[in-house]
């Protein structure tokens, strides 16, 4: 399974927002994240890493 955990960086500190994710949209700015489960998440942001080996996006504000 390819599915990754999305955190959101703030304060310098990285916090958990979505686990599972499969789908990432960015648009105008904002990235709208969804999960294996239909949970759905609209981030403003850009990705700043993504590592699908390790299951992990990391999104800064």
């Amino acid at each position: 399974m390819c599915e990754a955990n999305a955190y959101l960086v703030k304060e310098g500190k990285e916090q958990l927002i979505l686990e599972a994710v499969d789908k990432v949209e960015s648009n105008e700015g904002r990235l709208k994240i969804e999960n294996i489960f239909g949970e759905q998440k609209v981030i403003r942001g850009r990705i700043r890493s993504m590592s699908l080996v390790d299951h992990r996006i990391v999104i800064e504000e």
